[in-house]
C-alpha cells in the first residue's frame, strides 16, 4: 500500500466549502468544540479499510500497521515533536490518566490544576492524589482570560513554593481562551516543575510545538478540531519526562519486540522483554485502527490546508460575526490579542445559553451551550456566507422573546 493510502490526498479541501461534507443536515454546523462530522475522505478511508479486512482478513493487517505508522508521523508534525516521542491511544483521557498513575510520586507532591476546565483534566489527578496522598491546588481557569498577568504571577508565586507538575488545556472548553502555554512551560521550566497539557481543544485548529512550549506531557482526542472518528488519540512524552514514568498499565505491545513470538518461529514467547521507551509504552494492546485510517485521512486534509491558514479563516468567522452579536446584547469572551484566540467563539446571550442553542438547532444551527456560554465554533468547512444565516435566526428568536426583557 503506498504512502498516501489513508491521507486524503484523492480529496481536495477548501475553505468555506462544505462540498466534503455532502449528508451534512445542519444548516450551519458550529460545533467542531464537541465534536466534528466525518468528511466523505474520512468516510471512504475508514469503509476501505473495513473492505480491506473483509477480502484480506489478517493479510490487511500489515497495511493497517502502516497506517498507524503514517499517523504517528502527521500528529508529530502538527506538534512540532520527535514521532518516537508519540503513542496513539483511545482518547485524551487515557492519555491523562496513562502519566499520572505512572509518575512515580511522593506524598506530599503538589499538583496545581485549574477550576474551570474540562472533567478529563481534572478527575485523573485527583485519583492520582487520592492514591499518593498528593496535595492538589487550584488556580481559577477565568482568571487568565480576566487578568493573565496577574494569573501568572500567581502561578510563579506557587511554583517558587514548589509544585511537581501544572496540568492546564491548551484551550479552554468554555470561553475557547487560547492559554499562555509558552509562557507557562518557561515557568515551569524555571522552577523545576513538570508541564502537562490536555490539547484536545487545539490540535487541528492552533499551532502547538511542544519543544518551544517547555510541555513534558500533551494528550488530545481525534474527534474534535482534528475531524477525525471518535475512540482515538494520541500522547506525547518528552523525552525527559519519559526517563521518570513507570508504566501502571501495560500489556503485550508495550514490550520491545512484542510481534517476536508471532513471527519469527519458536523460542520467542517471553514475558520479560523490557518496556518500549517513552509514549509508546502506552499502547498496550488492541487499537482502533478503522479509527486511525479516518483520522490520517482527515489529517491528510488539514495538511492540505495549513494549520494556521484554518485558524485566519475561522477568525475572519469570528470577526464578521461577533460585533453584530454585541450590538444584540450578547457579551464576548473573545480575547483581545490574537494569541489568546482559538477557535472558538462563546458568548454569554440575552437569555439561559441553553435556550438559545435548543432555539439555534430548531433553526438548523448546532451550537453548544457549555457551562451558560453559547459556543460556537466553526472549522474550515464554514463559510463567511453563513454569518447572515445565523443572525437572521438570532433575529428571529428575538423577535419571539428570548432576550428581550
Amino acid at each position: 500500500m503506498n504512502e498516501t493510502a489513508f491521507s486524503g490526498q484523492s480529496f481536495q479541501a477548501e475553505l468555506g466549502s462544505r462540498a466534503l461534507f455532502p449528508d451534512l443536515e445542519t444548516r450551519v454546523y458550529l460545533n467542531h468544540a464537541s465534536l466534528s462530522p466525518p468528511s466523505s475522505a474520512v468516510r471512504e478511508a475508514v469503509l476501505r479499510a473495513m473492505d480491506g479486512y473483509a477480502h484480506k482478513g489478517m493479510a490487511w493487517y500489515v497495511e493497517a500497521m502502516e497506517s498507524r505508522d503514517r499517523l504517528r508521523a502527521q500528529l508529530a508534525r502538527l506538534m512540532s515533536a520527535p514521532v518516537e516521542d508519540l503513542a496513539l491511544i483511545a482518547n485524551t483521557t487515557a492519555g491523562i490518566l496513562d502519566v499520572a498513575l505512572s509518575l512515580p510520586w511522593r506524598r506530599g507532591d503538589r499538583v496545581l490544576l485549574l477550576e474551570g476546565e474540562f472533567p478529563t483534566n481534572i478527575t485523573p489527578w485527583q485519583q492520582a492524589a487520592r492514591r499518593h496522598g498528593l496535595e492538589l491546588l487550584w488556580m481559577q481557569a477565568e482568571d487568565f482570560r480576566l487578568d493573565r498577568e496577574r494569573a501568572l504571577e500567581r502561578l510563579e508565586t506557587e511554583l517558587r513554593l514548589g509544585i511537581r507538575l501544572v496540568a492546564m488545556s491548551a484551550v479552554q472548553f468554555t470561553t475557547g481562551q487560547r492559554m499562555p502555554l509558552e509562557t507557562v512551560g518557561a515557568l515551569c521550566r524555571q522552577h523545576g516543575a513538570e508541564f502537562f497539557v490536555d490539547a484536545i481543544q487545539a490540535l487541528g485548529i492552533v499551532p502547538i510545538d511542544v519543544e518551544a512550549m517547555g510541555i513534558h506531557y500533551l494528550s488530545a482526542g481525534s474527534h474534535k478540531w482534528l475531524m477525525g472518528p471518535e475512540g482515538l488519540g494520541c500522547l506525547y512524552v518528552h523525552p525527559d519526562a519519559a526517563e521518570r514514568l513507570e508504566p501502571n498499565v501495560a500489556g503485550w505491545l508495550s514490550h520491545t519486540d512484542a510481534f517476536a513470538f508471532l513471527t519469527e518461529g519458536a523460542g520467542h514467547l517471553r514475558y520479560d522483554r523490557p518496556f518500549q521507551h517513552g509514549a509508546r509504552m502506552v499502547e498496550s494492546g488492541t487499537f482502533n485502527t478503522l479509527g486511525a485510517c479516518g483520522l490520517e485521512a482527515s489529517i491528510g486534509l488539514i495538511e492540505q490546508l495549513g494549520v494556521a491558514r484554518i485558524l485566519e479563516h475561522v477568525q475572519a468567522w469570528h470577526d464578521a460575526i461577533e460585533p453584530e452579536l454585541i450590538q444584540r446584547g450578547f457579551e464576548s469572551a473573545r480575547m483581545p490579542d490574537a494569541d489568546g484566540r482559538s477557535g472558538t467563539l462563546s458568548l454569554h446571550p440575552p437569555g439561559p445559553a441553553p435556550d438559545w442553542a435548543r432555539q439555534l438547532a430548531r433553526r438548523g444551527i448546532s451550537c453548544a451551550s457549555p457551562d451558560g456560554w453559547l459556543r460556537l465554533s466553526p472549522s474550515w468547512p464554514n463559510s463567511i456566507e453563513e454569518v447572515p444565516i445565523v443572525l437572521a435566526a438570532v433575529d428571529e428568536i428575538m423577535a419571539k422573546g428570548l432576550g428581550n426583557p
